[in-house]
């Protein structure tokens, strides 16, 4: 019985070392352990060459022309302005409105739409609306708050 033992640990130790020794040879191999332990991410700085991806995602188009309020109401304003995140005047509530209009005017609307108050950032989020049509997206949200 002691023999059946043996024979059968040793057997056993013979098939571990035979697959450890393929383990090591194609998992700790030089290039595959460097793989392994890369960085997953580079941060590049301005003047580094950026190597291009071949499966990149494809740029969103640029507006052909500018947008309306409602539009950049919709796409950039609506998550906050229409529910009231963070104190952020829903639209159609008239009183709140109001009120904001009575403190400084539609000028100063437009100023805190342009450069962010609160919690709402510069430009609510569309970083590439024009101011124009910040404007006209506060006179959306003003006709429709009466």
């Amino acid at each position: 019985m002691k023999i059946v033992k043996l024979i059968s640990v040793f057997t056993v130790s013979l098939m571990l070392a035979a697959f450890a020794g393929d383990a090591a040879a194609t998992h700790l191999s030089k290039k595959n352990t460097e793989n392994r332990i890369k960085p997953a991410f580079k941060v590049y700085v301005e003047g580094d060459k950026v190597p291009q991806v071949a499966n990149e995602l494809p740029k969103p188009a640029k507006p052909a022309g500018p947008r309306s309020g409602e539009d950049v109401y919709n796409t950039y304003c609506t998550a906050c302005h229409g529910t009231g995140v963070a104190g952020a005047p829903k639209l159609g509530d008239a009183a709140d409105w109001s009120a904001r209009l009575a403190e400084g005017g539609v000028e100063h609307l437009y100023e805190d739409a342009i450069n962010g108050v609160g919690a709402m950032p510069a430009r609510g989020t569309c970083a590439d609306c024009s101011d124009d049509e910040i404007k006209k997206t506060v006179d959306y949200i003003l006709a429709n708050s009466k």
